[in-house]
Parts: C-alpha cells; structure tokens; sequence
C-alpha cells in the first residue's frame, strides 16, 4: 500500500491515461464522511478538462498518484461533475473550515489533508493538517499534523438514518445486506444505495433477486453502476448484464474497466446453462514452476471464496485465462501437507478430468457429485483453462427460479425468531 499523501501537493497535477496522454488536470477530491468515527472514504477526483468543464473520475479508476501525476485506466465519463448531498470536496469545503479537537480545547483552522490507499483502490482520509486559530492580535497559531481519529468532523451527511442503516449494512454479511436491501421501499433503497460502498454493495447484489439487482442497478448513474459490476464475481456481473437492454449493457461494458468488461464479454457467450454460463473467469493459477509456498500466497488472498479457494489449477503461459494448456489442478488439502519448497506441477491430481465449456447443468451437477467438489476447471476444446465452476454456481440455476425470495424470507423469519 501506498503512504500518505498531502492533497494540497495534487492540485492541477496532470492526469495521464493508459496511453500516456493528459486528459485533464486534478482540480478537487470527493470524499464521503462515513458513521462511528471512521475515517472519511475518497470516492474519487475532479479533473478539469481542457478548455471544457469539469468531470469526475472514481477511484476505482485510479492506478497510481504521487507528486508528478495521476495516473487513471479505463474509459472516461466526460459528463459534466455534479456533486451529490452526501459528498464533500477536499479543496472546497475543508481547506481553512474551522474544525475541533477531540476532548481538547481550542479552534482549529485546517490547513492541508493527507489521504492513504488502504487497500487495492480504495483510499480514506489518515491526516489533517491544522492551524491553532491566532488567540490575540500579532499571535500566529500553532501548525500540527492530528490523525483523523482526533478531528471532529466538520461536515455530516445530511440523512442520518440512511448513514446508520449504511454502517450496520457494512458489518453484515452479503444475504443479510440483500434482505434488508428487498425490504426497503424504493425510495429508501435509493437512498441506502446511493451513500453504499460499492464492493458491500456488489456483494449484495449478487444475493438478490434478478428484479431487485435490475432496479437497484437502474437507480444508480451509469459511471457508479460500472464500477459496481467491476466489483461483483464476473459470473453474477455476466447474469446481471444479460437481463439488461443491449444497449444499456454495451454502455456499461464500455465503462467498465477493460479487463473486466473482456471477461464479462466472453462469458456472455456461452449458453447460460453451460459451463462457460456458470464459470468464473478468475480461478487461482499456478505456473508450472510454482511452489507450494506461492499456491499458498495466492489462496489467502481474503477476496477469493472459499470455494475457489479449495483448489489451484496449473497451467502453461500465459497465466490469465485463456491460459496455455491445461496441466491439473492441486486440492488445498494436499498443499497444507506438502514441504513449502516442493512445486506444485509434480502433486497435481491426475484422475481430475476437466468440464468442457458446454457441458450442461445437469452433467455438471453429477460431475461434483462424483468427484466430490466444490469447484472444477472449465476448459476450452484446446484444453485451456478458461475459468472454474464452483458448487454455488451450480445451487444457483438448480434451485427454484424464486429461490432467492424465499431465503431472503426465511432469513426475516431467523431474525425476527431470533428477538
């Protein structure tokens, strides 16, 4: 992760794209105050185009920032910024606002913010920087640098309800969130959804019903839904966009990161019911010189399900799906009981026969039965590996098409049962 930065130090930094051309200069920060103290999250920047108006880029777009530039990926939405009730500009709204200490005495005039990347495109605010306000005539104030933890925060979200309800959603799990989102009317939903997290708010999606994931989708502006579908599993972002008019989806896909949408294209390809419908694109691949200690790195990655995480695949270069041929994949179980040193090609399970990219739902249904699993390679008639089906893929289009309704109804009955 990257350290600190101080925001005065961007302002009219260039912003370079994938092909190293400018496409505006930094003009403000959006931040958005978040409930119980924590730290305010940066949504993203306001870039001002040359000899046009000014735009907004997320920082899910955002691929690096340091003292010479910003350097952003994808595809930019060049429709005019307009700031929302929720949001806070760094350079407008907090530079030289007047601020308290916590459980300290005296007045404070911020002079500067410092924001942190604190994981992969997701930053908040670490620092201020303030200015003890002059206690007399000819008396400057004392410059010092506080944690956020100690500001009290200048500015709150207008909708406090709707602040509460995000912060429980936040610590809840992906189901829970679901429910309480199917339960809100649509109003209320919009509200919720509008102040969400992006990633909580893929992970629910993924839980709701189809009707439910088209109308919170249609809620939000296209720029924020792309970012969303970024953030979901490929194969539910993939369901979701099929539901979708062709031309609504082709605008999406375009303001996607690319890689994503690449994937997102591919699987709608497939049949929904075959195993290129089902698959991830995503699985864990090991090189063929890979180790048990580097299989082991990558299943941690506390992103992956635990699903996927059950198995990796070894395969030939390159590495990204489509990958080169196929070689085996390696159960978790029999990595845990390996020396670190030992390469994971020569403990690949050679009685594993992979799924062809059009096998149907039911010879998939029997082949995790046979075999045990929780997930299995998918691989093309080149014998690459082209994504993995894991046993909820398989729930999900086996089970009533009302499934979904009727979970997120039992779970109101286990709440309510509960008190």
């Amino acid at each position: 992760m990257s350290g600190s930065v101080f925001v005065s130090r961007l302002r009219s930094l260039p912003v370079i794209d994938a092909e190293g051309d400018e496409v505006g200069r930094v003009r403000d920060i959006v931040v958005q105050n978040r409930p119980d103290g924590r730290a305010p999250r940066v949504r993203g920047f306001v870039v001002a185009l040359f000899a046009r108006h000014r735009i907004f880029i997320p920082m899910a777009r955002v691929r690096h920032v340091d003292g010479i530039q910003v350097t952003i990926s994808g595809t930019v939405n060049t429709r005019r910024f307009t700031r929302r009730d929720f949001e806070t500009l760094v350079f407008d709204d907090l530079f030289d606002a007047e601020v308290r200490r916590a459980d300290h005495p005296g007045h404070y005039l911020v002079f500067d913010i410092a924001i942190r990347e604190v994981r992969s495109w997701e930053w908040e605010i670490t620092e201020c920087a303030v200015k003890e306000r002059a206690k007399g005539f000819g008396r400057r104030g004392h410059m010092v640098i506080l944690p956020w933890s100690e500001i009290v925060q200048p500015h709150s979200t207008p909708n406090q309800a709707a602040d509460q309800l995000v912060a429980q959603m936040e610590d809840m799990h992906a189901a829970d969130v679901a429910k309480q989102l199917h339960d809100l009317t649509a109003a209320r939903r919009a509200e919720v959804v509008a102040v969400l997290d992006e990633e909580v708010l893929a992970d629910a999606l993924g839980e709701l019903p189809g009707d439910d994931q088209i109308e919170v989708l249609e809620s939000l502006d296209v720029e924020r839904a792309a970012i969303v579908l970024d953030a979901m599993d490929p194969d539910d972002a993939a369901d979701l966009v099929s539901g979708l008019p062709g031309d609504q989806a082709e605008e999406l896909l375009g303001l996607m990161n690319p890689n994503e949408a690449q994937d997102l294209r591919r699987l709608l390809t497939y049949e929904e019911s075959t195993a290129g419908g089902l698959m991830t694109p995503e699985p864990v691949i090991v090189p063929t010189d890979g180790t048990v200690a580097d299989a082991l790195a990558l299943v941690r990655n506390e992103e992956l399900t635990p699903a996927l995480a059950s198995m990796v695949f070894v395969c030939r270069s390159p590495h990204d799906t489509p990958t080169g041929r196929f070689l085996g994949g390696v159960h978790i179980q029999r990595l845990l009981r390996e020396p670190p040193s030992t390469l994971v090609s020569a403990l690949v399970d050679t009685d594993l026969e992979p799924i062809a990219e059009d096998t149907t739902l039911h010879q998939i249904a029997r082949y995790f039965a046979v075999y045990n699993l929780v997930t299995a390679p998918v691989v093309d008639p080149q014998r690459r590996l082209i994504g993995a089906i894991t046993v909820d893929d398989v729930l999900d289009h086996i089970l009533p098409e009302d499934w979904r309704d009727d979970e997120l109804d039992e779970i109101d009955e286990e709440v309510t049962d509960a008190f």
